[in-house]
């Protein structure tokens, strides 16, 4: 395989990413760092990025084309895979919201691609025992997210505990785990998901918290848009219930209890939002503590705790 220009990209704080142009078109290629970049001492076993490949190859036959990226090939000695490149001029929806280009449509069509993915995998038995090693996603999210900020603010260790619990034993679906807008990539009204390193069979309401919360954290950071943010949270939920099958009733309210923990851990944990400024950091710790008491049972009413 002939490549042109290799081009860094971001891959994040956990992964060396680069893409490449070859003579049968664009490439990424991905490796896992066992050491992240940050400041805290945050690591995590580097073959997760072999389990990501397996993930995509087998998620793809359940989606539309193209809403995962083709795996190219598996360099599993040195724990590389790399995988079709988004289409020239993708985007990742993250840069669209912060830069107040919110796209409801887009919403729409991250709450199709998980809802299929939900009741594609609910309770079978085949994928629980394929992804069912949940030790990558409690190094990358249930320890720097949940545990790190229950030891520095002991007052919501009940809180986090939990969530914890219910992460670990609600074993129903196959979980993403960083069902981020940054891992949706946007070309043409078409959305690629991308980044399934934590990926693993647990708790759906993970995903579907995490992506909340996302949302949660732009109307913060931009309040003069946190009703259009809001629409967009109605719309992805709207999509992804209409999938979803009938006995995961307690998906919305399991939804909403993670909310809290994880707009808690975003501002205090391991891998806090980087674009809070001080005052809006203490807006999220406020609007955190309010969701967490006051339990909110619909997705308007949280938005009514900022």
């Amino acid at each position: 395989m002939s490549l042109g220009p290799i081009v860094r990209l971001g891959g994040g704080v956990s992964n060396t990413v680069l893409l490449a142009n070859t003579g049968r078109g664009r490439i990424v290629v991905k490796q896992a760092l066992e050491k992240l970049n940050v400041e805290a001492d945050w690591r995590s076993r580097p073959d997760r990025t072999l389990r990501e490949a397996n993930a995509l190859v087998a998620v793809a036959p359940l989606l539309r084309e193209f809403a995962v990226p083709y795996v190219e090939f598996v360099d599993e000695a040195n724990y590389i895979y790399a995988m079709q490149a988004a289409p020239e001029g993708a985007v990742d929806w993250k840069t669209e919201l912060m830069a107040g280009r919110i796209a409801p449509p887009v919403a729409a069509r991250a709450g199709e691609i998980l809802g299929t993915l939900i009741a594609a995998t609910w309770h079978n038995q085949d994928w629980a025992e394929r992804f069912g090693d949940q030790t990558v996603f409690d190094e990358l999210r249930l320890d720097p997210y949940f545990r790190y900020t229950a030891q520095r603010f002991p007052e919501l260790a009940d809180h986090f505990d939990l969530l914890i619990r219910n992460c670990r034993q609600r074993r129903v679906s196959l979980v993403h785990g960083d069902w981020s807008p940054k891992n949706l990539l946007v070309s043409a009204g078409q959305v690629m998901a991308i980044d399934f390193e934590v990926v693993h069979y647990g708790d759906p309401s993970f995903d579907t918290g995490f992506l909340l919360n996302h949302l949660l954290l732009k109307s913060i950071h931009r309040p003069v848009d946190a009703g259009r943010y809001l629409e967009c949270a109605e719309e992805f939920w709207r999509t992804l219930a209409e999938r979803i099958p009938p006995e995961a009733h307690w998906l919305l309210p399991a939804t909403l209890e993670q909310l809290g923990g994880l707009l808690a851990a975003r501002v205090a944990g391991k891998s806090p939002a980087e674009y809070l400024n001080g005052p809006q950091r203490a807006a999220a710790w406020r609007a955190a503590a309010r969701i967490i008491e006051r339990r909110p049972a619909a997705i308007e009413e949280i938005w009514m705790c900022l």
